[in-house]
């Protein structure tokens, strides 16, 4: 038996069946325990802003703080799945989030929210979140498409429950008391982390040490004397963690993919606009009239809607007819997304907003099914992990910025419907930004392709050894050599 041979087939024996589904179903709360969990947040804001009598723009930091954390912590977390493994990241990530929704419960200014249920809430649902993700990969081999695309019905699960239930237990125990409840329900992703078991397979060794560590090398050297010696390791040290670096944030990536340049531009844009319909839709419609509860259930009719549409989003761009023309589709969806903000900016009507709603549900799924799909298109597998890393830190930058900037546009105007207008702006010229720019890419590569000159014969090009004269054996080698071309 070849060594390591009990543990391929134990993990065999594991994968794609049995106790995989169960890793699939806690996947699955988990997707809905941490990335539902910002959209609930709109049900809290007129509360929010009248206990701490803070302004629409100071109100929005903390679900822009929760949700930029929950995207930028990707690199972090995956030095810590590399450490401790996928099930303790998720527990830690359970903790951190229990942890900081209690403590928000006992804030005395909305800048305390910004730490407790901003960055200690949205780092531990990141670390939750993304090691699940992770672990996921190991359970599923040959179906590891149809376990993406269930798992990610838990965010759709996530967005229809949580604003009805915020919107009861605030109506019969008001926010603190509340938050104080989301605590321990967020701590259930601790019991999801724990069914998350090792597999026990041999994976290869990481070719660098982490910053902290030593090198190979640095360890030799640590053993000499002199002053070169030590400022040698010192550099050793700083190249491992420019590695380091290098394998989380794929800056050359950036700078030599074009279509990946574009991408990551078009989304970091996009975003600034994404987020905004499901932080301000629940106080836009408290404003103009609607009842509270039927105000909430308007996220909840995104989120159910999502349930059904998120998988067949991802079935159908795995057609053939759109192998190699997702960023299209996913324009076209982005395009949608923002024309439909319209509607909901130019009446608020209840029924008007149940189709916006409906409307904006559709486009918003083909959205989340492709967004990474698109991602893997325009990058090499080997690189996709670092090139999600920058991809999502500077998404989170414009999810961080873009909610407050809205808040502040309706604390000048005093208007809710143009942080629609806003949405709209940001969406229709990021879809037109990205499907153009890889329209004009695919353009200038043709023209090169067609350019080019043809084919020449094999004797063309290159150094050719012709004889002039041949001996008494025909098959004896030349007598004279000359370059016939170049």
């Amino acid at each position: 038996m070849t060594p390591g041979g009990g543990a391929v087939s134990l993990a065999s024996k594991v994968q794609d069946q049995g106790w995989a589904w169960m890793v699939l179903i806690a996947t699955v709360l988990v997707q809905a325990l941490t990335l539902g969990f910002p959209s609930c947040i709109g049900v809290f804001f007129k509360d929010l802003q009248y206990d701490f009598q803070a302004s629409n723009s100071e109100t929005s930091w903390f679900p822009s703080i929760m949700t930029a954390v929950l995207h930028a912590g990707g690199p972090l977390c995956s030095i810590l799945v590399k450490r401790f493994g996928c099930r303790t990241t998720v527990m830690l990530g359970g903790l951190l989030s229990g942890v900081g929704m209690v403590a928000s419960a006992f804030s005395k200014s909305v800048s305390q929210l910004y730490i407790t249920a901003g960055f200690i809430t949205g780092l531990g649902s990141c670390f939750s979140f993304q090691a699940s993700i992770t672990v996921l990969g190991y359970y599923f081999i040959r179906r590891q498409a149809l376990a993406n695309a269930l798992a990610s019905t838990g965010v759709s699960i996530g967005l229809t429950l949580w604003p009805l239930i915020s919107q009861y237990l605030l109506d019969e125990m008001g926010w603190r008391n509340t938050f104080l409840i989301f605590g321990g329900v967020l701590l259930n992703c601790c019991v999801c982390g724990a069914v998350m078991r090792p597999i026990p397979v041999e994976l290869p060794a990481p070719s660098l040490n982490s910053c902290h560590g030593e090198s190979a090398e640095g360890r030799h050297l640590s053993n000499g004397k002199s002053v070169h010696q030590g400022e040698h390791l010192r550099q050793s040290r700083f190249t491992a963690c420019l590695q380091t670096l290098q394998n989380y944030l794929a800056f050359d990536i950036f700078f030599k993919n074009k279509g990946y340049q574009i991408y990551t531009i078009g989304v970091t844009w996009m975003v600034m606009g994404f987020v905004l319909p499901l932080i301000y839709l629940v106080p836009y419609a408290i404003f103009n009239g609607v009842e509270e509860r039927k105000a909430a259930l308007l996220i909840s009719i995104i989120g159910f809607i999502n349930i059904f549409m998120r998988p067949m989003a991802g079935l159908l761009s795995g057609l053939n007819v759109f192998t190699g023309r997702r960023i299209y589709l996913f324009s076209l969806a982005v395009m949608l997304n923002g024309l439909s903000n319209l509607i909901c900016a130019i009446s608020a009507e209840y029924s008007i907003l149940v189709l916006y709603c409906m409307v904006y549900s559709v486009s918003m799924s083909v959205i989340g099914a492709l967004i990474f799909q698109v991602l893997m298109d325009v990058v090499d597998r080997d690189r996709f992990s670092s090139a999600l890393g920058l991809f999502t830190i500077l998404e989170s930058i414009t999810i961080l910025i873009g909610p407050p900037l809205a808040g502040l546009l309706v604390d000048v105007t005093g208007h809710f419907s143009y942080v629609f207008y806003a949405s709209s702006f940001f969406m229709v010229s990021a879809a037109l930004f990205m499907g153009l720019s890889f329209c004009t890419m695919e353009a200038k590569n043709k023209l090169i392709e067609t350019q080019k000159p043809p084919p020449e014969d094999s004797s063309r090009g290159k150094y050719t050894e012709v004889p002039t004269e041949l001996g008494p054996d025909k098959n004896g080698p030349p007598a004279v050599i000359y370059i016939t071309s170049i």
